[in-house]
């Protein structure tokens, strides 16, 4: 098609951008084109040419088009007889669009960022035009559909492509300096780039679940802290006693948070939300006044006060975190339970869980009254208040 005279910048242009429209680069996703040449064996009329933007930005000339593709050197359209029509020629089909092609187009394909934002298409074609065989320029955007001021450009060969980075009238751009990279070395960067983020936001995460644990139990502290003279703590001879029976003695004289007694032990503690004191001294009431006695062994009574006090408070909480981090993942294969609980969570199923115990206890007197010939079943060596099955809580 290409004749003897010159080509103008005009029909230069022309050329380019229908050339553009039916290349190996556009013509693969552009949806309507590929419609149009279904309907005609792959010709498409002038007349629908025109209709795209950027062609009618340059010419609304028929006899335009029609020249600047008959000087074209690249022999990839054909025009019709009647020149009322033009196709991709049928020797040049469009290449299979599988892998191999897709990496053999991103080993050809460079990266350039520093271009001003409000830096154009054409302006960039321009300054490419003398750098290298350039196929395809994508102007990358983002989600406001605006210039980033960086692209990615084709060439005709990875050589080409090598070459073009190593240019030095590439690193400069109106005077912005220009990073030129290998399409490849980029996407290597940005991997890397994100595998980097991803560590500083799991680090960031982690010293902020840190954080707020170290306030949580700050406020959980002061939160027993303000309330003092709340725990009671007992020694003796003890035997099998249980926290079971702790929990009888005092249950209907005060409301407890917190039992701290293993099973053969000769001394524990017992966290109560209101005044121990008091606690103690009803249930002595309630026995008739004499001292207080548990399963008919004697017991020694003591309401912490001061440095004892504040030690334990701090015995307890540490207590009941230890047991929250051994029980942080349950349920083997299945979905795991963060049991990292807020304060507030951890009052509000601890108030739950106190109601559970009272039922239970309350149950428990029903069906073993003395005219009951049924023995009690063993008890679990850990209860409902045992450290390990309760969270941390606050009053």
């Amino acid at each position: 098609m290409a004749e003897e005279h010159e080509i103008s910048p005009l029909e230069k242009k022309v050329a380019e951008q229908i050339e553009y429209y039916f290349g190996d680069h556009n013509l693969p996703r552009d949806r309507f084109l590929k419609e149009q040449m279904q309907l005609d064996d792959g010709w498409v009329s002038l007349e629908t040419m025109l209709k795209f933007n950027r062609l009618k930005s340059l010419t609304t000339d028929a006899t335009v088009i029609v020249k600047s593709l008959q000087k074209s050197k690249t022999g990839l359209l054909e025009i019709s007889e009647d020149q009322n029509k033009i196709r991709r020629c049928l020797t040049k089909p469009l290449p299979e669009l599988n892998d191999e092609y897709r990496d053999a187009v991103k080993h050809r394909s460079i990266y350039m960022k520093g271009f001003p934002l409000d830096t154009t298409l054409d302006e960039v074609k321009e300054w490419l035009a003398e750098k290298g065989a350039v196929e395809n320029i994508h102007m990358r955007k983002g989600p406001q559909k605006t210039f980033k001021g960086s692209i990615f450009a084709v060439l005709n060969s990875e050589d080409a492509a090598k070459a073009f980075v190593m240019r030095d009238d590439v690193k400069q751009f109106k005077g912005n300096d220009m990073l030129v990279l290998m399409r490849e070395d980029y996407s290597a960067k940005k991997a890397e780039e994100k595998k980097q983020c991803r560590v500083q936001s799991k680090a960031k995460a982690k010293s902020e679940k840190e954080e707020n644990l170290r306030q949580s139990e700050a406020e959980e502290m002061k939160a027993l802290v303000d309330q003092r003279g709340c725990v009671l703590k007992f020694s003796g001879e003890l035997g099998q006693t249980s926290r079971e029976d702790f929990h009888s003695l005092f249950s209907e004289h005060a409301q407890i948070k917190w039992i701290n007694f293993i099973r053969g032990a000769q001394e524990g503690t017992i966290l109560f939300r209101s005044s121990a004191e008091e606690a103690l001294q009803k249930a002595r009431e309630a026995g008739g006044g004499t001292e207080l006695k548990v399963n008919d062994r004697e017991v020694q009574w003591e309401v912490l006060e001061g440095d004892a006090e504040m030690e334990m408070l701090k015995k307890i909480i540490e207590s009941q975190q230890e047991s929250l981090n051994k029980n942080k993942f349950k349920g083997g294969k299945g979905t795991s339970l963060n049991c990292s609980l807020s304060t507030s969570a951890s009052v509000l199923l601890l108030n739950c869980f106190d109601a559970l115990v009272r039922i239970w206890h309350q149950c428990s007197k029903a069906k073993f009254a003395p005219h009951s010939t049924a023995t009690p079943p063993q008890t679990q060596e850990r209860t409902l208040h045992a450290a390990g099955h309760l969270p941390k809580r606050v009053a």
